[in-house]
């Protein structure tokens, strides 16, 4: 006779079982309530009082399991270190990805969203169930990160931040438990086939039904762990597929093997017919292989991101008045002089300060020759420091860094779709309908045509196994994380997936003349003086622009002028692409292009062949200066290939129409704009759209902003421009020109793989489904079908490499 003392009972909230004596005992909401803990008892009254009971209709007979760090310090997340490691602030708010603990079913992501949504302060929180993922937004002035956290784990989980090294965890452990299960599978496959080869034997040569009955066993025996623990994704893919009320090809295996093997189990309790538990090895561990491979692709582009991210060290040497010390990156501010030995990586962006060395940027930007760099030349996170020690001067923090901008861009790519892949999908959904369908009515056709059970179970299983989507499903993906793997290693970086669609549909390309098609570094070529002026007024007007042009005649004065004073201007005004005016003392002073001068109400007139800058003093031009910009290297040839292409390359620049003119018959482009404001390049941008264009804006700095922001597809020559990098879709981090084709060039190649790989699935399984339905094809040869059809997929993406 059990005693009172010892029934055990489950926590009102948690589910979890104890003796009925140790727990808290409550009467409330008319029912009597029993808790493990005082944390369950809380919570369940947050919930009650929230009106979020129906979380328990979920939970169902579920059970909640603590994962709390109860020695957790929660203050770390509030640290200015944490923060600039892992939240982003954007228009005054606060956003951080986590990684969520204790989630096991979709309960726990309602409860978990339900109460955060609840919570004051917070804007958005989304948790992918999938990886555990949650993004949460919130404004820092109402709450603190610690206090989300804490929020949390008052409901019974816990969170920490997601980095790059958690993916990469994750997906090797997918990988393993993969091979693992692989490995089983091949080893049941093996040992069956020899079974069966006896089995095969005693059909043509007689065999006792007591020998044919153990074979069976035997059979069972191998079959069953290749069944549900080799092809368990599939199960668990079908199970929640059949639970949201949607048709997947893990559904079609699971139906087909399944059915297969109960056939088989009750052949062989009933000693009639024939069992075919070998099929049902062979298909689970084929189609499983095509498996493995989606599993490694997916490691691949993680390996991808990780070898970007690992590129980047935890720790630099810090000088900090006079003496070194190692620093954690998360707390270098911009400023900071860090010191860095011959063999080690640079960690946060900067300029050279002292010393002078060779640097393996290849890592950025894919150049393998080293690059040797002085004296305020700016040097790059992720590159490496070749031969000697120098002291540099950071410029940003560790989150904005180059590399780590590549790692978020290129790990944002790959979330979202292509609209081609999106369709593919639909269609697969579709499909496992149809598919379903035509296998119930092959059987019932079958079963009325032949009146065999077992041969219109086998030509129906031949049917779902067959005509399995698994080429259609990989048809896009596998391509496009090859392509946008490829891409990174050149030193292209795609923002969304989604852009290798568009713009292998492009049909113009406009580029921008300064600093796409030119190197953006125009020299003096000429200087005319008409009067007789302080010169120092012109070095201090020009030294507040960063326009290319400004710089040169700066670098100009520098070398050939005495330039002894610094003068403070006031009322500076910049005018978009055209020039800048100012005030000193009791004068007006102007600098800019011709146009500019005379819309200034001073006249002025030259002939123009190249770029002309005009400086005056309030109504008196005092001098001129001529300038020249030299094309990048292979400029000429990638306009030809931009063109052999069938696009039409366009060039719209600020500069004067002489200057682009001239620039534009070195290249070999025919369509050209000049004296174009940053409006008016937008505007020649829609004018192109409205005449059904699809077209790519190629830009480098603030004055394309606009433009690229109207373009379907703008490219950022990479030039440390932070807005033009910020408004563009793709990104070329060596800003070569030649960069531009090898892009078209990518886009258009994975596009044509993807169309492929799409006709080749759908053209394989009408063929394919023909040929099952009319019975030509047994389970073994349908499994090795169709995973031979997703190789095909596979090899033909992985041709995208060579491209």
């Amino acid at each position: 006779m059990q005693h009172y003392d010892d029934v055990i009972i489950p926590c009102s909230h948690c589910n979890l079982e104890f003796a009925k004596d140790v727990m808290i005992s409550q009467n409330s909401y008319d029912n009597e309530l029993f808790f493990c803990c005082k944390g369950c008892q809380t919570v369940y009254h947050i919930l009650k009082d929230g009106h979020l009971d129906s979380f328990y209709d979920k939970l169902g007979k579920n059970k909640l399991h603590s994962v709390i760090d109860k020695d957790q310090d929660l203050a770390k997340f509030d640290t200015e270190g944490f923060a600039k490691k892992y939240v982003t602030k954007n228009d005054g708010y606060c956003e951080i990805s986590l990684i969520m603990e204790g989630i096991h079913c979709s309960a726990c992501v309602w409860l978990n969203e339900k109460i955060l949504h609840k919570t004051d302060g917070i804007i958005k929180a989304n948790i992918n169930y999938t990886n555990y993922k949650a993004k949460i937004v919130w404004n820092p002035d109402d709450i603190k990160l610690s206090q989300i956290i804490a929020k949390i784990q008052s409901i019974g989980y816990d969170a920490y931040a997601y980095d790059t090294k958690t993916g990469e965890a994750k997906a090797n452990k997918a990988r393993k438990d993969y091979y693992a299960r692989l490995v089983v599978g091949i080893f049941c496959t093996m040992n069956i086939m020899w079974i069966a080869v006896a089995q095969y034997a005693g059909y043509f040569s007689g065999i006792t039904q007591s020998a044919k009955t153990i074979l069976n066993i035997a059979e069972f025996v191998l079959a069953t762990p290749a069944l549900f623990w080799t092809g368990w994704p599939y199960f668990r893919g079908a199970y929640f597929a059949f639970k949201n009320k949607i048709a997947n090809m893990d559904i079609l295996i699971v139906f087909g093997t399944l059915s297969a093997y109960l056939y088989s189990i009750y052949a062989t309790i009933t000693c009639t017919g024939e069992v075919y538990f070998d099929s049902v090895t062979m298909v689970i561990t084929f189609i499983f292989i095509g498996k493995y491979l989606e599993v490694l692709s997916k490691k691949n582009a993680v390996d991808s991101l990780d070898n970007i991210s690992s590129s980047i060290p935890e720790h630099v040497t810090v000088i900090r008045d006079g003496k070194s010390s190692l620093v954690d990156t998360t707390q270098i501010n911009i400023g900071d002089i860090i010191e860095v030995k011959a063999g080690e990586k640079i960690a946060i962006d900067g300029v050279m300060q002292k010393g002078g060395a060779s640097f393996d940027e290849s890592s950025i930007s894919g150049e393998s020759l080293p690059v040797y760099k002085k004296h305020n030349d700016k040097i790059f996170s992720g590159t490496l420091c070749l031969d000697s020690t120098i002291i540099y001067k950071t410029t940003k923090d560790v989150a904005n860094s180059t590399i780590q901008s590549i790692a978020s861009i290129l790990e944002q790519s790959l979330t979202k779709k292509p609209n081609i892949e999106k369709v593919a999908d639909t269609i697969s959904g579709y499909f496992s309908f149809v598919v379903l369908a035509i296998s119930i009515v092959t059987f019932v056709g079958w079963y009325v045509f032949v009146g065999s059970f077992e041969y219109a179970l086998i030509v129906a299983i031949s049917v779902t196994v067959i005509a399995c989507p698994c080429a259609l499903g990989l048809a896009t993906p596998v391509a496009t994380l090859v392509g946008v793997a490829v891409g990174s290693k050149r030193g292209i970086l795609f923002k969304s997936a989604s852009h290798l669609e568009t713009i292998a549909k492009a049909t113009t390309v406009v580029l921008d003349k300064t600093g796409t098609i030119t190197q953006a570094k125009p020299q003096v070529v000429g200087y005319i003086k008409y009067k007789d002026f302080d010169i120092d007024m012109l070095y201090a007007l020009v030294q507040k622009s960063n326009h290319p042009i400004s710089k040169a005649i700066v670098k100009y004065l520098q070398a050939n002028k005495q330039v002894s004073h610094e003068y403070r201007l006031e009322d500076i005004k910049h005018i978009e692409a055209r020039g800048l005016k100012a005030s000193y003392k009791e004068h007006k002073i102007y600098g800019g292009n011709i146009e500019f001068i005379n819309d200034m109400n001073i006249k002025f007139d030259m002939k123009q062949e190249t770029s002309v800058f005009v400086f005056a003093i309030d109504k008196d031009v005092v001098c001129s200066f001529k300038l020249e910009d030299m094309l990048k290297t292979g400029a000429v040839q990638t306009i030809k290939d931009i063109k052999k292409l069938g696009l039409n390359p366009i060039i719209c620049s600020g500069d004067n129409t002489k200057a682009v003119e001239k620039i534009a018959k070195k290249v070999g482009i025919e369509t050209f704009y000049s004296s174009m404001t940053p409006t008016d390049k937008a505007d020649i941008i829609d004018r192109l759209k409205k005449q059904n264009k699809i077209v790519v804006m190629v830009g480098d700095g603030i004055n394309d902003a606009i433009a690229m922001g109207k373009s379907d597809i703008a490219i950022a020559m990479g030039n440390d421009t932070d807005l033009a990098v910020q408004m563009s879709d793709i990104v070329l981090i060596d800003g070569n020109i030649t960069s531009v084709y090898e892009t078209l060039k990518l886009c258009r190649n994975v596009f044509r793989t993807i169309k492929q790989n799409i006709l080749f699935s759908l053209g394989y399984n009408v063929f394919a489904i023909s040929l099952a339905v009319a019975g030509f094809v047994i389970p073994l040869v349908a499994a090795i079908s169709m995973s031979i059809s997703s190789l095909v997929v596979v090899g033909n993406s992985m041709r995208i490499k060579n491209g």
